[in-house]
């Protein structure tokens, strides 16, 4: 959802500045603007003295304008902050038995998960990817199943087999995992 909404408001936002930045070049190159347009010339200002000042009399200007800032700024920071957090691991906290601790690099774990199940019986690809703490990741598997495989066994095999050697080699008390299957799409059989 965050990708989508980062997309939209980065691609708005660029679409509005093109606009916008596109009228004022043409029209300070010469072009004719619609009667409709902020400025009429080459030589007009965006704002003029008496655009600027027409509303300061009013009591509700300054709030409003201090107010629409403020939202403004806020929804900025929240969406940056969003597009840096980084949703994935990027390193496993390994138990060696000695006190000390080792680090795995969180995509080498997530490599080796992605192929052990996608070597698994009715599994076309996999993918995975392991958020959480470093201390207690959890796991999140994507499987893309041929059409013949049946789902049930899948996910036992996935359980049983591939997030198990993951928990065990990584010395994890537990690798909670989230599944999502989807089979492949295949042409139509043809009977002669």
């Amino acid at each position: 959802m965050l990708k989508i909404v980062n997309r939209v408001l980065l691609g708005l936002a660029g679409l509005l500045l093109v606009v916008l930045g596109g009228s004022v070049l043409a029209v300070g190159l010469g072009a004719d603007p619609p009667s409709w347009w902020i400025h009429d010339g080459r030589h007009d200002v965006l704002l003029s003295d008496a655009d600027r000042a027409r509303w300061r009399a009013d009591g509700w200007w300054w709030p409003a304008v201090i107010a629409a800032l403020t939202v403004a700024v806020l929804l900025a920071l929240w969406w940056l902050t969003a597009v840096l957090r980084r949703r994935r691991l990027a390193e496993v906290l390994v138990d060696t038995s000695d006190g000390e601790g080792a680090l795995l690099r969180g995509r080498a774990l997530e490599d080796v998960l992605a192929a052990e199940a996608g070597a698994l019986e009715g599994v076309r690809g996999a993918r995975a990817s392991l958020i959480g703490r470093r201390s207690a990741p959890e796991a999140r598997v994507r499987l893309l199943l041929e059409p013949h495989a049946a789902p049930a066994e899948t996910l036992t095999r996935l359980t049983t087999q591939s997030l198990a050697h993951a928990r065990d080699s990584a010395g994890l008390t537990s690798l909670p995992a989230e599944a999502h299957l989807r089979a492949a799409k295949h042409p139509a059989e043809r009977v002669n």
